[in-house]
């Protein structure tokens, strides 16, 4: 991905199918189904990542586990209704699909650009180690008036960078998608371990709009 990009939301990734293909949902009689793809991070840990692909794509009756795939689409969010509020749900929508032979150590495996809007002021902390962090809420505009809504996740001189955005502000980053496991507290005495998505930025800048 070079920094001349076309489309406002570019996600490309590349790992191993980790699950079977369940279904999301039908538009004008096309199905839409969700796999889970495990990315491996140069840490050696990985994100497993939520992809959402047409029946149009690939033959979802099939059984595809272990194998490798390289994905290019959008990194996509919804509003999913539950506990009497709207939990932010995310996943990659599939464009283009290739299953792969192997996966080279240089391969990029895991990148994403978006082109958007800040749409809540940055929240800026620091660890108890002193690593500073700040969360930007991206709005990045899709066709017919819908945006989707991407949390991205800043480290150090980024994060101080970006805790002086303001909302409204047009902003470009580039980063990966990664996973990240919480404990969601349903009440006093129940918990539910539960995934959230995320852009972990690498670089980003401030877009000034043209006059």
């Amino acid at each position: 991905m070079t920094d001349k990009v076309i489309e406002n939301n570019q996600a490309a990734i590349m790992g191993v199918i980790v699950s079977d293909f369940t279904f999301s949902h039908e538009i004008f009689g096309e199905g839409f189904y969700m796999v889970d793809i495990s990315v491996e991070r140069l840490s050696e840990s990985t994100d497993v990542i939520p992809v959402m692909v047409s029946e149009r794509l690939i033959d979802v009756s099939e059984d595809y586990k272990g194998m490798k795939i390289y994905v290019t689409g959008q990194f996509r969010s919804y509003n999913r209704h539950e506990e009497r509020k709207n939990r932010l749900v995310l996943s990659v929508f599939a464009r283009e699909i290739e299953f792969v032979d192997d996966i080279a150590e240089s391969a990029k495996t895991n990148q994403i650009f978006l082109d958007g809007y800040i749409c809540k002021a940055p929240i800026y902390r620091k660890t108890p180690l002193g690593r500073e962090i700040a969360d930007l809420l991206l709005a990045v505009n899709r066709p017919y008036g819908k945006s989707d809504y991407i949390p991205c996740i800043c480290w150090g001189r980024n994060a101080r960078f970006a805790s002086n955005f303001e909302v409204g502000n047009r902003c470009a980053i580039w980063g990966r998608i990664q996973s990240r496991e919480y404990m969601k507290k349903l009440s006093e005495d129940q918990l539910e371990r539960r995934v959230a998505y995320e852009v972990s930025v690498s670089k980003l800048e401030i877009v000034e709009e043209d006059a």
